[in-house]
């Protein structure tokens, strides 16, 4: 699913050039369930930044689904992420004046999905999420834990292969935040590769698979035993 070879990138801060990754190595196959940790400006947003066609590294070379990103328009990446990727955030990024369906239903509308396939895949996504009688109330109107839900049934809507959560417990409460790893965790067991970017070290053990990231590179790479 991702191959990286010495991938950098660095960005300018004042007189000071900063590498917000330097150097690394990464592959992750599919249905691989993946934490990534390390202390802020470690690298680790710049990196998902990466891995979701948000950003381009500087050097090195990067390949999604066996294709190589270097050198990619802006039309292309665009298209990779659509097919290819979720994303999910710490501040859920719902748009406040749509309802929750219509949040969910937004990517769709987007790639031009006729309404009735949307209303079908949105419809069948907040029953299994448990949004259904939530879908008609606005975000201000909904719970942290409803708000990462539509977020996740949002992200989930175009079916991707890969979801790349960062610190999406970070705004919840612990009983709200257990249960959207608990539901990612589902998703995962069902071969949807996961990352997930967390500073929550229960939750990071519970990945298959967890780097520690200082200073743009990856500091320790372990398989571990799945908790959950």
């Amino acid at each position: 699913m991702i191959l990286m070879h010495q991938v950098s990138r660095c960005f300018q801060l004042g007189q000071e050039r900063v590498r917000g990754v330097d150097h690394l190595d990464l592959d992750v196959a599919d249905g691989e369930y993946l934490a990534i940790t390390g202390a802020s400006g470690s690298g680790k947003s710049t990196l998902l930044n990466i891995l979701g066609l948000l950003d381009a590294p500087d050097s090195g070379e990067f390949w999604l689904d066996e294709e190589p990103t270097a050198g990619l328009s802006e039309a292309r990446r665009a298209a990779l992420r659509s097919r290819l990727i979720g994303f999910v955030f710490q501040s859920f990024h719902l748009i406040p004046r749509l309802t929750a369906l219509e949040n969910i239903e937004l990517p769709m509308l987007l790639a031009g999905i006729e309404p009735g396939e949307r209303r079908r895949r949105s419809l069948q996504l907040a029953e299994r999420l448990g949004l259904a009688e939530r879908l008609r109330h606005h975000p201000a109107e909904l719970s942290g834990g409803q708000r990462q839900r539509v977020a996740i049934a949002r992200a989930m809507v175009m079916r991707p292969r890969l979801l790349l959560a960062d610190e999406p417990t970070g705004n919840l409460d612990s009983q709200s935040g257990a249960e959207v790893v608990e539901l990612l965790e589902e998703l995962n067991a069902e071969g949807l590769t996961l990352i997930l970017v967390t500073h929550d070290a229960q939750h990071a053990a519970r990945a298959h698979r967890q780097i520690q990231m200082r200073d743009g590179c990856i500091l320790c790479d372990r398989r571990q035993g799945a908790l959950h």
